[in-house]
């Protein structure tokens, strides 16, 4: 079904940094919304390994997949990354891109670990602008368990393995993506990061998506979106899965992604 779907490589600019983009178009897909995917900490359009083309076949809907300063084939980052970097992605990067992309019509963003994080911070920036968001194995505020993830990851990228892998997706700027991620939430600054406080800006429909075996997340995380939202909150719950649901439990995923859209689709207006 995802061979079905075209896809169409293009560069812009926001907020000054060269980003690289991939549109997504399903035959006879639907003028909006758009689904916006949002990567990982880690992340790039290959990583997604398939998923948005799938989602977007399945329902019917164009799609937007595009790096953030720093990974893949934008832009590579220089310097470390300041404390409110999510914040900013949320509030000043997503609305440009989707300005220069010629998106008008509110969409619907699904968005990975830091991108489920910044699909709640836009949603909550921009209300009026969002027409639903899925977020999964988002953090809302800096916990242990995460902590000892990202140091488990320091240590294994320390090694060779993890950096080796990353390397087939962000070349040479490698080290530098790394670093912005991982030493920006170990610094001793991070840990009083904390978005609780926003969510309750947040009044579009939010499907929670959380591995119980989550190596960087706990139940913490999931409650508090759940509970801190205005709008309507549905939670996926996998139990055997890990921080990436949607190759862990990729069918699962689709499934109930695909329910979602179309009840958020149903709700707009003429």
């Amino acid at each position: 079904m995802t061979e079905l779907v075209r896809r169409h490589h293009q560069t812009l600019q926001a907020t000054g940094h060269r980003l690289h983009v991939e549109r997504l178009a399903p035959p006879h897909a639907a003028a909006s919304p758009t689904l916006v995917f949002l990567h990982e900490g880690l992340g790039s359009i290959a990583q997604w390994r398939g998923f948005p083309e799938q989602l977007c076949a399945q329902t019917g809907l164009p799609g937007l997949v595009y790096e953030r300063w720093g990974y893949g084939h934008s832009e590579p980052l220089a310097g470390p990354r300041p404390s409110d970097y999510l914040q900013r992605e949320a509030r000043d990067t997503l609305p440009e891109v989707l300005q220069a992309c010629g998106i008008a019509e509110p969409p619907i963003l699904f968005g990975h670990s830091d991108g489920g994080s910044i699909a709640l911070l836009f949603a909550a920036a921009y209300p009026e602008r969002t027409c639903a968001a899925i977020s999964e194995a988002a953090h809302v505020f800096v916990d242990e368990k995460c902590l000892v993830g990202i140091r488990h990851a320091r240590d294994a990228y320390r090694q060779g393995g993890l950096r080796d892998g990353l390397r087939r997706y962000h070349g040479d700027h490698t080290d530098a993506m790394f670093r912005g991620w991982c030493d920006t939430w170990l610094r001793p600054d991070y840990r009083d990061w904390n978005m609780e406080a926003e969510l309750r800006r947040i009044v579009c429909p939010v499907l929670v998506v959380q591995g119980e075996d989550d190596e960087y997340g706990t139940r913490a995380q999931v409650d508090a979106i759940v509970a801190g939202v205005a709008g309507p909150a549905e939670l996926l719950w996998l139990s055997g899965c890990g921080h990436v649901p949607h190759h862990q439990a990729r069918e699962t995923v689709l499934e109930a992604a695909g329910c979602f859209i179309a009840g958020a689709c149903a709700n707009i207006g003429p």
